[in-house]
């Protein structure tokens, strides 16, 4: 009895070990929360910056990689948002995918938006795209798509889809594949 109880034991932690574990396209919980706080102290690092123009980028953490994305109007602004996100604790590497472009005017603004949201929704009804995994930000009907996603054939599929889109002039893939 003591025997068949302590195999008993045994067998469910090697279950729950193994349950709690990452996969080639998994992460473990362990990483998904050490990921989050990431995103966040680095979002924080970049919104406590005035100089940084936070507003305009985008955050993304895989594994303790920082995929920094969006538009700002001055090279020292991505520049300086990359080396605040460099100098948060637990950031592995960053990579400084944001595009430096001119101010737009309220109208522009408003069809890059329209444009943004025709894009997204090309991407939820998409079967080979995870739309959560992907960022979108239009400037000048120029679409850049940022974040990780889990392979190839997904970044591939996701310019096709954004290209697609009527208005779009542009697009820029700056998704990155995750590392596993």
């Amino acid at each position: 009895m003591n025997k068949t109880l302590a195999v008993l034991i045994l067998s469910t932690a090697v279950l729950g070990t193994a349950a709690c574990s990452s996969t080639r396209t998994q992460r473990a919980p362990g990483e998904q929360v050490d990921d989050a706080a990431l995103l966040t102290s680095v979002k924080s690092a970049l919104a406590a910056d005035s100089t940084a123009n936070a507003a305009d980028v985008n955050v993304d953490v895989n594994r303790g990689e920082v995929k920094l994305s969006g538009f700002v109007d001055s090279a020292s602004h991505k520049a300086r948002a990359a080396e605040i996100a460099r100098d948060v604790d637990g950031v592995k590497s960053v990579q400084n995918d944001i595009a430096v472009g001119e101010s737009s005017t309220a109208g522009e603004v408003i069809d890059d938006s329209v444009l943004t949201a025709k894009v997204k929704t090309a991407l939820i009804a998409n079967d080979e795209t995870k739309a959560h995994q992907i960022n979108v930000e239009t400037k000048d009907s120029v679409v850049q798509l940022s974040g990780f996603v889990d392979n190839a054939s997904a970044k591939s599929a996701a310019s096709s889809v954004a290209k697609s889109v009527t208005g779009v002039k542009d697009v820029k893939n700056e998704l990155s594949v995750k590392s596993y």
